[in-house]
C-alpha cells in the first residue's frame, strides 16, 4: 500500500492472517474481502442499510459519547497551542468496509485512515480482545482503543504521521516497522493525555477503569500477539510495540496530561522506549 493511503492503527496485512486464524476465520475468505471491490459500512456511522440489534445500538452510541469527549478534550489542547483541532469521521461497520486507503476487513480491529480523515471500528472487536486475546471488554477499556485511533488522528494533523511515511521511502523494513512503533507509542501516549484531561474535565474515570485500559494495552501488544499465535516471538517485526511499552507510555500520557512530551517518541533511542 502506498505511503499516502497508510492506514495507522490497524495490524497490518500479515497479523491480519494470524489474527484471523487466531479468531477462528478462514485467513482464504479474509483476503478475499481484502482484495475484493469493498463492503458495507461507508457514511455516516452505519452498520449497515439493515435494522440495528440493542447491541449494535447500544455500541453505536458509546462510541459516540466517546468521539464527543475526544473532540472536547482535543479541541480545547490545540486552542492553547493557537491551532484549531478539526475533528475526525467515524464510521462503524460489519465484516468489511471500503475506506480511502483501501479495502479492509474486521479482522484488522479498528483502524485510522489518514486519507479521509476518519475512525473505522467493528464493535465486534471487543468481544474477540476479551475472549481470544486476554482484553478487558469494561467500557473504559474500549474507550481507551477509540481514543488510541484518535491519538492517530491527532499525529495526522500535527504531521508525525507524515514523517513516519516517508521513511517507508528511505529506511529498510525492519527500520520501518521500528518507526510505526514509534507512531503507535504515541498515539497510545496520546490516548492517555486524553484520559488525563478528559477526567478533569468530565470526571469520567471510575474505580478499576485504568486497570481495565491496561489489560487491554497488554493483550494487543506484538509480543503478545506473536506468542500467543505461533508460541514465539520475532522483534524485528515488530509494529506496534510490545505490551510493556505500551501500557508504559500510555501511563505516561494519562501521568502527565503534557503534549511537549510527544516529541521524546522520536527522538528517544528506539531500545529506550
Amino acid at each position: 500500500m502506498k505511503p499516502a493511503a497508510m492506514a495507522a492503527g490497524g495490524l497490518g496485512v500479515v497479523l491480519v492472517m494470524v489474527i484471523a486464524s487466531l479468531l477462528g476465520l478462514d485467513p482464504k475468505k479474509v483476503q478475499q474481502v481484502m482484495n475484493g471491490p469493498g463492503a458495507n459500512g461507508g457514511k455516516g456511522g452505519q452498520v449497515e442499510n439493515r435494522k440495528l440489534s440493542p447491541e449494535e445500538i447500544r455500541s453505536r452510541d458509546f462510541a459516540a459519547t466517546v468521539l464527543a469527549f475526544t473532540e472536547e478534550v482535543w479541541d480545547e489542547q490545540f486552542r492553547k497551542n493557537g491551532e484549531k483541532y478539526v475533528p475526525p469521521r467515524m464510521v462503524l461497520f460489519a465484516d468489511a468496509v471500503a475506506t480511502g486507503c483501501g479495502n479492509a476487513p474486521s479482522a484488522v480491529g479498528p483502524f485510522y485512515c489518514p486519507a479521509d480523515r476518519t475512525v473505522y471500528l467493528d464493535p465486534t472487536f471487543f468481544a474477540e480482545l476479551r475472549k481470544n486475546l486476554g482484553g478487558s471488554d469494561a467500557e473504559f477499556s474500549q474507550a481507551y482503543v477509540i481514543a488510541h485511533e484518535i491519538g492517530h488522528h491527532v499525529q495526522n494533523l500535527l504531521g508525525y504521521s507524515e514523517i513516519v511515511d516517508r521513511k517507508r521511502q528511505t529506511e529498510s523494513k525492519e527500520e520501518f516497522n521500528r518507526w510505526s512503533v514509534r507512531l503507535e507509542l504515541q498515539a497510545d501516549f496520546l490516548a492517555g493525555v486524553w484520559a488525563h484531561h478528559g477526567q478533569r474535565k468530565f470526571d469520567f474515570v471510575e474505580k478499576g477503569d485504568i486497570d481495565a485500559a491496561l489489560t487491554s494495552a497488554k493483550a494487543i501488544g506484538d509480543d503478545r500477539i506473536q506468542q500467543n499465535s505461533r508460541g514465539f516471538t520475532s522483534p524485528e517485526s515488530y509494529t506496534h510495540g510490545t505490551s510493556a511499552q505500551r501500557v508504559k507510555w500510555f501511563r505516561l500520557g494519562l501521568q502527565s496530561g503534557d503534549m511537549s512530551k510527544l516529541s521524546d517518541l522520536f527522538e528517544l533511542p528506539y531500545e529506550k522506549l
